[in-house]
C-alpha cells in the first residue's frame, strides 16, 4: 500500500480518476483505544460496521480481543486476523446452518435470541453436537426506544414480558443467561441508554436467576461535518456517554456483572476519508466517480453530514470566481442511476471544476461495508495516509442539511 502524508499529496501523485480510500492506522487504533479505556467493560467491534482486513487487522493490533458478528462471512473475516480472537454471535435471526457452523467450526460460545424459534434452532444444533449447554451464554435481546440517527428497534428484540420467559426457558434448559440491547446507530441522546437500563432492570427483577452479564450493543456516536448556514447540533462526546453510562450503570447494579459493549462507528469512522474526481461541472452540479451506491450511502439517506476538502487540480490553469467563496453543489454519483444523487449538496468553493478532487472525511463507517457492484463501479483502491483528516487544511465544505432546487 503506498503511503503518503495527507490527501492532497496523495491525489497530485496519483492522479486517480477511480475513488482511493485513505487509510489512517494509527487513527484507527488510538480511537479503539479510547473507547476500550473509556468502556468498564468487554469491547466487541461491530464487523458489520467495516470488515476489511486492513481494518480488523489493525485492531487486533490496537489490543481488541472480542469481535461482534453476524455472518459466516464475518466468522472468517475475524478468524482471518485472529486465531485467538472471541466472536460473539449477535445476530437475533439466523439459519440453523449458520448456528452449527458457529458453534462446531469457529468455537463460538455467545449467541442472542428475540424469539422462541432461536431458541429452538439453538438447542437441536447444542443436542445434536453434544454440546454442554452450561458452556454456552445466550443473550436475549430486549426493545428499547430512544433517539438515533438509525433506530433498531424496529425490527428487533422481545418485549420485557416476553424476554423474561424467554430467559426462564433459557436458564431451564441449562444455558448461562444475559441481557442485551441496541439503542441503534449514531445516538444523538445520552439518556437513550438509561432507559434501555431501566427496561432491562425491569427483566432482571422478574428472573429466578442471576444473569451472566450485560450487553449494551452499540449506539456510540462519531464525529462528522455540520451544516455551515445552520447552528451547528451539539452531539454528546464519547467522554460524557461514558460518563453517564458508567454512572447509570452503577445506579441499577449492573456494574456487578459482566459487561459487552458493541462500538462501530465511534472506532471506526475516522479512519478513513475518500478521495473523489469532479467528472462533470455543469453549473451547481458535480458528478463525481461515486455516490450512493458505493461509499456514499450515508449520505444519501440524509442522516450524516460528512465534511468535505477541496484539492484543486493544478494543472487547471484558469478558474472563475474566488475560491473563498463557498457555495453549494448539487452532488450527483457515477451510475447512470437518476437517483444516484445525495440528498445533501456539498458546500465547496465557487472554482471547482471539472478534473478537481475532494476528499470527503470521516467515512469508516459503513461506507465500504454498503459499497455494491451497481453498474460496474466498485472502489476499492488503498492508499496510507499520516496525516489525520481533522489535521492540516481546514474542509472547506460540508455535505449539508439544506436541499436545493434542480
Amino acid at each position: 500500500m503506498q503511503r503518503f502524508e495527507n490527501a492532497r499529496e496523495a491525489a497530485r501523485t496519483l492522479r486517480p480518476d477511480e475513488p482511493v480510500y485513505c487509510f489512517r492506522p494509527e487513527v484507527l487504533k488510538a480511537d479503539a483505544r479510547q473507547f476500550m479505556e473509556s468502556f468498564p467493560g468487554k469491547t466487541a467491534y461491530a464487523v458489520k460496521t467495516n470488515g476489511e482486513q486492513i481494518v480488523l487487522r489493525a485492531l487486533v493490533e490496537a489490543g481488541v480481543t472480542a469481535f461482534d458478528v453476524a455472518s459466516p462471512g464475518e466468522f472468517a473475516a475475524v478468524r482471518a486476523v485472529s486465531l485467538d480472537a472471541e466472536m460473539l454471535y449477535m445476530h437475533p435471526v439466523k439459519a440453523q446452518s449458520d448456528i452449527r457452523l458457529a458453534l462446531e467450526k469457529y468455537g463460538i460460545r455467545v449467541i442472542a435470541v428475540d424469539h422462541e424459534d432461536e431458541i429452538v434452532k439453538l438447542t437441536r444444533v447444542v443436542r445434536a453436537l453434544d454440546i454442554d449447554p452450561g458452556s454456552i451464554t445466550v443473550f436475549v435481546r430486549i426493545q428499547t426506544k430512544g433517539h438515533a440517527a438509525y433506530e433498531l428497534s424496529k425490527k428487533f428484540g422481545a418485549g420485557p414480558a416476553n424476554a423474561v420467559e424467554l430467559a426462564e426457558r433459557l436458564q431451564r434448559t441449562g444455558y448461562k443467561v444475559g441481557l442485551c440491547f441496541h439503542v441503534g446507530s449514531q445516538i444523538e441522546d445520552p439518556d437513550t441508554y438509561e432507559r434501555a437500563l431501566a427496561s432491562a432492570d425491569w427483566v432482571r427483577n422478574r428472573l429466578s436467576f442471576e444473569l451472566a452479564g450485560l450487553d449494551v450493543g452499540g449506539g456510540f456516536p462519531a464525529e462528522y461535518g455540520h451544516d455551515p448556514n445552520r447552528k451547528q447540533v451539539e452531539m454528546p462526546s464519547l467522554g460524557q456517554i461514558m460518563s453517564r453510562l458508567s454512572g447509570d450503570l452503577k445506579e441499577y447494579g449492573f456494574d456487578r456483572m459482566p459487561l459487552v459493549a458493541e462500538p462501530g462507528r465511534v472506532v471506526v469512522a475516522r479512519c478513513l476519508s475518500l478521495i473523489v474526481r469532479v467528472l462533470l461541472r455543469k453549473g451547481r452540479r458535480l458528478y463525481i466517480n461515486d455516490g450512493i451506491w458505493a461509499s456514499l450511502s450515508d449520505s444519501w439517506t440524509g442522516k450524516i453530514t460528512l465534511p468535505a476538502r477541496f484539492i484543486p487540480d493544478p494543472a487547471i490553469r484558469s478558474r472563475n470566481g474566488s475560491e473563498k467563496n463557498i457555495v453549494p453543489f448539487k452532488v450527483c454519483g457515477a451510475t447512470c442511476d437518476s437517483v444516484d444523487i445525495l440528498s445533501r449538496p456539498f458546500w465547496l468553493p465557487e472554482t471547482v471544476d471539472t478534473g478537481d478532487w475532494i476528499e470527503i472525511g470521516h467515512i469508516g463507517a459503513y461506507s465500504l461495508s454498503l459499497r455494491t457492484r451497481f453498474n460496474g463501479f466498485y472502489p476499492d483502491t488503498f492508499v496510507e495516509v499520516t496525516t489525520p483528516f481533522d489535521e492540516g487544511d481546514a474542509p472547506q465544505g460540508f455535505a449539508s442539511l439544506e436541499t436545493m432546487a434542480d
